[in-house]
């Protein structure tokens, strides 16, 4: 993990604390912000490393950014050269303007590389290495995995918060728009989206019921 890789992902989990921790607080006083700091460290890690494990096994690796859009368009000169930082600014917009009800952990993407030893150890030293869509879409699938087993181990150690955080988290990284997780599963293979969108859609309905 590179620095530009780590200060990301520690914007995502101060942003999805932020978010996640809107509602609650107003509730239930400020108090209840430092678990929620805790839990949204958690989730980012396990969502986080279920893919870079996934990568790892696959001679690859994933990089994580906060997500950005910088094409707007269909022509050549619809292109913005610094990005408009959409994982930041949705999020936050969803959360402050309806009081935390409504919550678009939307905050990281990922690029697959096939790491250096992959071409000589798999197809040759000169042979084609870049991963597939298919590859792309097994990590994606093992990261909501991930989040899938977490919500269980949650619900067993009572965090209820968790496991609604984590449904959240799943929803948004299932649409598959511009670079998120669920582009990257959806062009893989549609058996797979197929599967993680009805685990997350039960996922969403007990956490609903909690």
């Amino acid at each position: 993990m590179n620095k530009r890789e780590f200060f990301h992902i520690i914007g995502a989990i101060l942003l999805l604390g932020i978010t996640s921790s809107l509602a609650p607080s107003l509730l239930r006083g400020i108090e209840v912000i430092p678990q929620i700091l805790a839990y949204s460290l958690i989730l980012v890690c396990v969502a986080v490393g279920s893919k870079k494990i996934a990568a790892h096994f696959m001679d690859a690796e994933v990089e994580h950014e906060l997500w950005t859009i910088q094409r707007f368009g269909f022509k050549k000169h619809h292109y913005l050269n610094h990005g408009l930082q959409v994982g930041t600014i949705l999020p936050l917009f969803f959360s402050l303007f309806t009081l935390g009800l409504i919550k678009f952990p939307a905050f990281l993407t990922y690029e697959t590389r096939a790491a250096t030893h992959r071409a000589a150890k798999r197809f040759g030293f000169y042979s084609y290495a870049a991963m597939t869509d298919w590859h792309n879409g097994l990590i994606s699938a093992i990261g909501m995995l991930g989040l899938w087993i977490l919500a269980f181990l949650a619900y067993l150690g009572g965090h209820e918060y968790l496991v609604q955080m984590t449904a959240w988290y799943a929803v948004a990284s299932m649409i598959p728009f511009s670079k998120l997780d669920g582009t990257q599963l959806f062009f893989g293979s549609r058996v797979l989206y197929t599967l993680s969108l009805l685990g997350t859609i039960i996922l969403v309905i007990y956490a609903l019921l909690l």
